[in-house]
């Protein structure tokens, strides 16, 4: 089936448009995102008749729950994504943001001008609200897109595309700014992966499988990320309560995302007054638990109603879980906490919950993850609560972009330097 679709033409139609695109002016852009937020809302009927195909489709295959509700639209979600769209209008527009300004001895006058990358591929699965995250920033940036979405939410896809296209053309921007390879087939991800000519960037969203497979597989930059192996780490002098409440938020909240806890540290200094505590909160939301022998020891003599616990299996400490699942492990100090997240955190979202300055500034210090809280949620790892608007990825690789990749993170720049009819001497 790969012959129904051109992907040379695709790459060639993208770079035009993104020609076209870098002209454009903020206010047309904006005019744009207003457009594509109004067609979330009012044609939400359509989308979610699309949407309800999909998850029909993802219970017939037999999908567990956190993956629908990846899947899954409804008004709430629509309208949020919406709001989404529109904080983009009111965020400055980096492109042509001009700094570093000098007169050179030479008389040369040398400027940094912030301008969009050009042509993004974008290939991620599961959650179809990445279609309009991806396209409004994409658009508010000045660049194109190619979108490759999964099977399981195509009919969703769709459906959120053609709002992007009626609003391009009500805009009179060019139409192939956001293009969807419509066909499921795998090899045409092989093939977006080699259009070098055409597209500067690839942002993979989904698992560790389809990174790996950018990686190997792509002539063109990758950035990584979205794989979220999140801890918090319970130090001696934190406030247990008020710990308990971040536990249960971070995983309970939403567990099916990227930036849901996974693994809870404890200092020993603690553990036999704070895991009781800890699991009494959790026993009315069906968590189940998989503890180290330290852990286990203590969790078995705690009251269980609702919460599962089990001895941590080999790799239960490298897991996204992306479900109601959290491992526990009890560390001896900071040191050992921070040599854990060290080894088994994916560099996404780590935290410490404590009320001791100096221990707080030292696990930032010392761990080197995308975004390091103190006292606060991993949940937070997100570009609309980070004020950016949405996010394309959350990089956790350390070059060009790291955490939340919002608009400037879409942008690159280039030197300009005017002369009065100046040669070099």
């Amino acid at each position: 089936m790969t012959q129904n679709i051109d992907m040379n033409k695709l790459g060639q139609q993208a770079q035009q448009a993104s020609y076209e695109l870098a002209q454009a002016s903020t206010a047309q852009k904006n005019t744009l995102l207003e457009l594509i937020a109004q067609g979330l809302r009012e044609q939400q009927p359509q989308i979610l008749a699309a949407n309800a195909i999909d998850i029909l489709g993802a219970q017939q295959a037999g999908l567990d729950e956190s993956l629908i509700d990846r899947l899954l639209l409804n008004s709430e979600r629509l309208n949020a994504m919406a709001d989404d769209v529109q904080r983009l209008c009111q965020l400055d527009d980096p492109v042509g943001e001009e700094t570093e300004s000098k007169l050179l001895e030479s008389g040369l006058r040398l400027s940094k001008r912030r301008v969009p990358i050009g042509v993004l591929g974008v290939i991620y699965e599961a959650r179809p609200n990445v279609t309009i995250d991806i396209a409004a920033l994409a658009l508010k940036t000045g660049n194109a897109a190619i979108l490759r979405g999964g099977k399981e939410t195509i009919n969703s896809n769709l459906a959120l595309l053609n709002i992007i296209s009626q609003a391009l053309v009500s805009a009179e921007l060019p139409t192939q700014s956001i293009q969807y390879i419509e066909n499921t087939d795998r090899a045409l991800v092989s093939q977006l992966l080699t259009l070098d000519r055409y597209v500067d960037m690839i942002v993979p969203r989904g698992g560790a499988g389809l990174h790996r497979l950018c990686i190997d597989q792509s002539t063109i930059p990758v950035i990584t990320g979205g794989i979220g192996i999140c801890h918090l780490y319970v130090e001696g002098s934190a406030n247990v309560a008020k710990s308990v409440d971040i536990i249960e938020n971070a995983k309970v909240q939403r567990p099916s995302v990227c930036n849901a806890l996974d693994v809870v540290l404890v200092d020993k200094s603690v553990a036999n007054s704070f895991l009781p505590q800890l699991v009494e909160r959790l026993n009315n939301s069906n968590v189940a638990l998989k503890a180290d022998e330290s852990a286990l020891a203590i969790l078995r003599d705690c009251h269980l109603d609702g919460v599962t616990v089990d001895a941590a299996d080999k790799g239960d400490f490298d897991q996204e879980w992306l479900s109601l699942t959290l491992s526990i492990k009890v560390v001896d100090d900071i040191t050992q906490a921070v040599s854990h997240i060290r080894a088994h955190s994916s560099q996404h979202s780590d935290g410490i919950l404590t009320e001791s300055l100096s221990k707080a500034e030292q696990f930032v210090n010392q761990v080197n993850s995308a975004a390091v809280y103190v006292n606060a949620s991993t949940r937070f790892t997100d570009g609309s609560q980070f004020g950016l608007g949405a996010e394309v990825a959350v990089s956790t690789q350390k070059l060009h972009a790291r955490g939340p990749m919002g608009l400037k993170e879409l942008t690159t720049y280039k030197w300009i330097g005017v002369g009065d009819y100046l040669a070099r001497k």
